[in-house]
């Protein structure tokens, strides 16, 4: 396997930082979704707009480039949100100037709760890498074929880990149990129908890398150990 990264990988791993960070930033407006018969509000958050980005992405990069490349892709992300939480807590404890009026405002934006930094950071790790390994698997065994419902599978698993982990750390105990479960199943199906409608762009997108970087990797006799960084 090639050591060196190509322009192809360093510009999806470049995506998919920007769109962890966003989606970090986006969590903290709850949307309504819909209004259900007898007043029941469905709700989402707002980083449903790009999250599931990050999950095509990994499809994309374990396709092409295997678990390692993946893993190493999952932990930068996890580094850059950790860096973005660090900067915006040191930022919202910085005194404000007596005449700017936007300090609330920027406190609830940045201000993000170590309760909801802890279980965004810890969710994405678990949730990305079980749709990694989940990908590099069903690759193996299906000897390549059947993209399509790999990339949504895997997505489904990864996702639903994700959520399940993400709103009862986040909003235990602050938004009612029945709400959080609603929540979680909305945002899971709602992640996976988005990999499903874009499916077509991510197979082409996979079908010129390969070509491109005449690269496509199957992750025999790997290591999954999420720790191993440094194989690539």
């Amino acid at each position: 396997m090639k050591s060196k990264v190509s322009v192809s990988f360093m510009m999806l791993g470049v995506l998919f930082c920007t769109c962890l960070v966003a989606s970090n930033l986006l969590e903290t407006k709850v949307v309504r979704l819909w209004q259900m018969p007898g007043g029941h509000i469905l709700s989402v958050t707002a980083g449903l707009l790009v999250f599931p980005i990050s999950y095509i992405i990994n499809d994309c990069i374990a396709e092409v480039w295997g678990y390692r490349k993946a893993r190493l892709i999952i932990w930068l992300g996890f580094a850059m949100n950790f860096l973005v939480i660090i900067l915006s807590r040191v930022a919202v404890m910085l005194p404000a100037a007596p005449f700017w009026e936007g300090e609330e405002a920027f406190n609830f934006v940045f201000g993000l709760a170590p309760r909801i930094a802890a279980a965004s950071l810890l969710a994405f790790l678990v949730g990305s890498f079980l749709n990694a390994y989940v990908m590099s698997r069903m690759k193996i065994r299906s000897a390549g074929r059947n993209f399509s419902a790999r990339a949504i599978l895997s997505t489904l698993v990864g996702e639903s880990a994700d959520s399940l982990l993400f709103f009862p750390i986040a909003f235990g105990g602050i938004i009612p149990a029945d709400e959080l479960l609603k929540m979680i199943a909305v945002q899971a199906l709602l992640k996976t129908l988005y990999e499903i409608l874009i499916l077509p762009v991510t197979i082409r997108v996979v079908h010129y890398i390969k070509r491109v970087d005449e690269t496509d990797t199957y992750d025999e006799g790997i290591s999954y150990n999420v720790w191993k960084i440094k194989e690539l």
